[in-house]
């Protein structure tokens, strides 16, 4: 991989970082408000696998916690953040909030809020590549606490019926909300559980960039080339609560000092460090660019940006037989 690609790819993750940390500090200062599920740790997950996807071509669907996989999709980050901040110009017009965010024309097809929700709706996009005969995949996105849902069975097992086309991506981070995995799961490795479904299936870790990618690579030209499903699952950890409430005091701070040492972008930065892609001044200067223009460009766009009128409070809402306002 050229030096070049490196750096974008260890600021994309930066930039993450960065991005979601405003997040918190904008839902403190009330700016934000709802649910707020943050992606602090999990970075190269997303940003590793989608660097392997055709963007823009290929259909992505995930959970709640989804502003980077919107983002890394090729979704405006300021749409992403006035969408948080309950503004017209967000991408579901300030309608959907963080859970929420959605934008077809990248085939981003949304961050849903019901836990294996996701599932079916990214075997029904698969199932219409293959009606129509075309050479793009769908993957979903998932979470580990997201497989002991019925919908995990039903749509494992029409996928590989099937021969369905698409990339189911466990970012396994050990939790269900405040749930220990060995808690709620009798197989704690959950790439073993698609075994009786007969889905090709790995497991790598998700905190080591280039780990991804690779894995990604493999997966996604299996399921591009035999039109078949795969089931990749990263282990990797969530530095922050499951949400803005969570207090995370069902974690040792032993345990999360661990993790914190497998920072994937500390990880990322040490490698490229090693390699001379970049140095300790080259990295501050990245930081300090990313910080000023997510205050400068993001940030600012959602607080300029317009509230969604009174008068639009039926718009883009059906009711069978009512008033259908954006006919007018």
């Amino acid at each position: 991989m050229e030096a070049s690609d490196q750096r974008r790819l260890l600021r994309e993750m930066l930039f993450a970082r960065r991005f979601e940390e405003r997040c918190a500090q904008a839902y403190q200062e009330r700016e934000i408000g709802g649910f707020l599920h943050l992606y602090p740790g999990q970075e190269a997950c997303a940003i590793g696998v989608l660097e392997k996807a055709r963007k823009g071509q290929d259909y992505v669907v995930t959970g709640y916690r989804d502003h980077i996989h919107a983002i890394q999709c090729g979704v405006d980050p300021r749409a992403v953040m006035a969408e948080l901040f309950g503004k017209e110009t967000g991408t579901s017009r300030g309608r959907g909030g963080s859970m929420h965010i959605f934008d077809i024309d990248r085939h981003f097809m949304g961050g849903y809020a019901l836990v294996g929700g996701p599932f079916p709706l990214a075997i029904g996009f698969a199932k219409a590549i293959q009606l129509r005969g075309g050479d793009e995949i769908a993957i979903c996105f998932l979470g580990d606490g997201a497989n002991n849902q019925g919908t995990f069975h039903e749509t494992m097992n029409m996928a590989s019926l099937w021969n369905l086309p698409v990339l189911f991506v466990c970012e396994n981070n050990l939790y269900g909300i405040g749930t220990a995995i060995e808690r709620a799961s009798s197989e704690i490795n959950q790439y073993l559980r698609v075994a009786p479904y007969k889905i090709a299936a790995s497991q790598v870790d998700g905190q080591d960039l280039d780990v991804v990618m690779a894995a990604a690579e493999t997966a996604i030209q299996y399921v591009r080339g035999e039109r078949k499903p795969y089931f990749l699952e990263l282990m990797t950890y969530r530095l922050r609560g499951h949400s803005m409430s969570d207090s995370g005091a069902y974690r040792s701070k032993e345990e999360v000092e661990r993790w914190a040492q497998r920072d994937p972008i500390g990880i990322y930065k040490r490698r490229l460090i090693d390699a001379s892609v970049i140095d300790e001044a080259g990295f501050r200067s990245m930081d300090e660019e990313i910080l000023q223009d997510i205050e400068d460009n993001i940030i600012r766009y959602a607080r300029e940006s317009a509230e969604p009128r009174v008068e639009d409070l039926e718009r883009y809402v059906y009711v069978e037989g009512g008033p259908k306002p954006w006919l007018k």
